[in-house]
């Protein structure tokens, strides 16, 4: 009887303390791998409202800042204007309840106006990392860190020949 206790004392320990199961990770990556496959990749803004929160915040680089779904429109169209063929995989990715940090790989060719610039015709391939908080099963706010440097060096490269 003793041991009856004790074994049942043990499987409850470990029942109860171990670690929660987590299925919105899943549910989560989901999303973020779709704002890389669908919306940067394919264009597919009008997928934005599934994805992300009425309250979107981007932290972009130069502290551009964008707010709302349809700034987030308006910024992935631009950007899909200069890179017409941009696609963006995804290498890496660390998942820990509502935040999700990927690191990603983005090619495209630049064939129309970038930043104010003119199109070059560049072939470009960078290395990306996004934070992303999640709320609620939707993208509430994003930071992004693209490789500019390499950018800015592919981009005149080709521009100067």
């Amino acid at each position: 009887m003793t041991r009856i206790a004790l074994l049942l004392c043990v499987a409850f320990i470990t029942i109860t303390c171990a670690p929660p199961d987590r299925p919105s990770d899943a549910g989560n990556s989901g999303v973020v791998r779709a704002v890389f496959s669908e919306i940067w990749s394919k264009g597919k803004v009008e997928l934005i409202p599934d994805l992300f929160s009425e309250n979107y915040v981007g932290h972009f680089p130069g502290d551009q800042t964008v707010h709302g779904r349809e700034g987030l429109a308006a910024e992935v169209t631009a950007h899909r204007t200069a890179f017409p063929d941009w696609a963006e995989e995804v290498e890496d990715e660390i998942v820990d309840r509502d935040r999700i940090a990927a690191r990603f790989t983005s090619r495209g060719t630049n064939t129309g106006d970038f930043l104010g610039n003119p199109p070059t015709g560049a072939r470009v391939e960078i290395s990306e990392v996004a934070i992303f908080r999640l709320e609620d099963g939707k993208i509430a706010e994003q930071w992004v860190y693209p490789d500019i440097l390499s950018l800015q060096r592919q981009l005149n490269a080709r521009s100067q020949q």
